[in-house]
């Protein structure tokens, strides 16, 4: 058998080493169009600012590897011009051609450049390819960098613009959106950007470019920034080109089945230009994540072999570093569930990195979305330790058709270095279970506003500082105090984080109030939205937090 690979990334490398694993008599062929052949494409921006310093490093494999490793024919610069279904054929660009039996189609995805006004090429960059990235270092270091403009405050807007801090230089990152990393909910990307300010990183949100001139770009809103390089960085656009041309099924990507087959049976797909579907909706989405392509390059390779492989849908569970802090998604987000209209619930807790009495721990902010039969939507975290440790196990558990109550049972190791008894994981989902069964009203930002607010801290924390127009009733007097608490308003009880909140709203609803509610994540979270609503201007705030502005 022939088996002719389109494309040497992630999904088409990682199925030539699959699929002679399985066979080592077929004949296997990866015809990349660039001179790059499995390259760590994550790693580009830690390598532009020398975090990676070997150029080595960044080399996954190479053709000689897979020559003599898998006896599989790399051939790089090598691109495919057209595809004729009828008679199995491909032809080059250089005009040679090809005949397959199975043909896999993993052409990755290009980026996102768009036709703008002024634009000079020579100091517009993307980050796609090791190519791309020693473009980069060779201008800033043969040329007096000072100013650095991204476009983009996706995964990639974000890296770059903390390796860019790392080399000196001044970054100015500009998002079209009214909050940046979209995969997140505005909270969570609240503690992002407060985070990127504190370290120098200029954000210009619900604006974008109207032209550039020779050493300046002026926004829609006319602010003027000055830039001695651009990085674009505002999304990628699937390959389908030959797909599309050869008459297989497209939408935004190349369509495939669960098993990588495109409408042509003898035709797969997979990696950047294919769309999957949505683990929590079913609904087709593109995401380009490295773990997703390399799963599917391994199941089209089994089922060109003849083993029955399926892919189960995408999670886009994701983890990004962004100076000091981590941030970590799996599932959909608030925004995503409101666009199919899928009913949820959500919550905030903080939790610790590790037990509280061993030194050293730090804080991470986890939200929670779920329905009301106790289903898991998705889950977002921001902290400093142990964060993408926490999502990938409710990621495990949403894989495994578990429920808001598999968190509470999940049984997850402890030491007081690494966690607690109760891991966050566990009271996340004691504090969701909480919830479905009424013994916790949970109150967000924007419920504060025109709401009886109760601070229920020791006077001194209160003094100290608390939300504006808050009365301070500490936990320990509630009791005694009790006919204090209004019955004929909305009233929200709070704390530092949100656990003696809930204990104090027990109290009063057990002693029949129910007009009583706890802020979930407490002041601390508050103070993390407050910070970054300071920074924009009023009529870009998110929409979650009109009404409390």
């Amino acid at each position: 058998m022939k088996i002719v690979i389109i494309g040497g990334g992630a999904a088409g490398a990682s199925a030539a080493a699959r699929l002679r694993r399985l066979d080592e008599f077929s004949e296997i062929i990866i015809l990349e169009k660039t001179n790059e052949i499995s390259i760590a494409n994550c790693g580009l921006p830690y390598y532009i600012s020398d975090v990676i310093n070997s150029r080595e490093q960044m080399l996954v494999s190479n053709p000689d590897k897979f020559r003599s490793w898998f006896n599989i024919d790399v051939r790089l610069n090598s691109e495919v011009t057209k595809i004729n279904r009828t008679d199995k054929t491909l032809f080059l660009k250089n005009g040679e051609t090809l005949n397959y039996d199975k043909l896999l189609l993993a052409p990755g995805a290009n980026p996102v450049i768009p036709d703008l006004k002024g634009i000079d090429p020579q100091k517009v960059f993307t980050v796609r390819t090791l190519n791309d990235a020693d473009r980069i270092k060779t201008f800033i270091n043969a040329n007096k960098v000072h100013n650095a403009l991204i476009i983009g405050g996706g995964f990639i807007g974000l890296e770059m613009a903390e390796n860019f801090t790392k080399l000196g230089l001044n970054v100015t990152l500009i998002e079209s959106a009214n909050q940046i990393l979209s995969p997140v909910d505005s909270e969570i990307a609240a503690a992002v950007q407060n985070e990127m300010r504190r370290n120098r990183v200029e954000l210009i949100l619900s604006d974008g470019i109207k032209e550039f001139k020779e050493n300046e770009v002026i926004l829609n809103s006319g602010i003027q920034k000055p830039f001695d390089i651009i990085i674009m960085g505002i999304g990628v656009r699937p390959e389908i080109s030959l797909a599309k041309d050869c008459g297989l099924e497209v939408n935004r990507g190349i369509l495939v089945n669960e098993f990588m087959q495109t409408s042509d049976e003898n035709i797969f797909a997979a990696g950047d230009s294919i769309e999957v579907r949505d683990f929590v909706t079913d609904s087709l989405v593109f995401i380009p994540l490295a773990g997703p392509a390399n799963r599917q390059g391994r199941i089209a390779a089994d089922n060109i072999f003849g083993i029955k492989s399926t892919y189960k849908k995408t999670q886009g569970a994701s983890v990004l570093k962004i100076f000091n802090l981590t941030v970590a998604v799996v599932g959909n987000n608030e925004k995503q569930l409101r666009n199919k209209d899928i009913p949820f619930w959500k919550t905030f807790i903080y939790g610790k990195s590790h037990a509280g009495y061993y030194p050293n721990s730090t804080p991470t902010l986890y939200k929670l979305l779920f329905t009301k039969e106790g289903k898991i939507l998705g889950a977002q975290a921001v902290g400093f330790e142990g964060v993408e440790k926490r999502i990938d196990v409710i990621s495990s558990i949403m894989r495994n058709g578990g429920t808001i109550q598999d968190m509470l049972d999940s049984e997850l190791c402890y030491a007081p270095p690494y966690s607690s008894a109760k891991d966050p994981v566990n009271i996340l989902g004691m504090n969701a279970d909480n919830i479905l069964r009424g013994f916790i009203k949970p109150a967000f930002y924007e419920d504060l506003k025109d709401s009886y607010l109760i601070d229920v801290r020791m006077p001194e924390a209160y003094k100290n500082e608390t939300i504006e127009g808050a009365s301070n009733l500490p936990i320990n007097e509630i009791r005694r105090r009790i006919d204090e608490v209004p019955k004929d308003k909305k009233v929200i009880l709070f704390c530092n984080t949100g656990y003696t909140s809930y204990c104090a709203s027990r109290i009063l609803i057990q002693n029949g109030f129910n007009n009583v509610y706890s802020l979930m994540g407490g002041i601390e979270l508050y103070k993390e939205i407050l910070s970054y609503l300071k920074e924009i201007r009023l009529d870009l705030i998110p929409k979650e937090f009109v009404k409390e502005v």
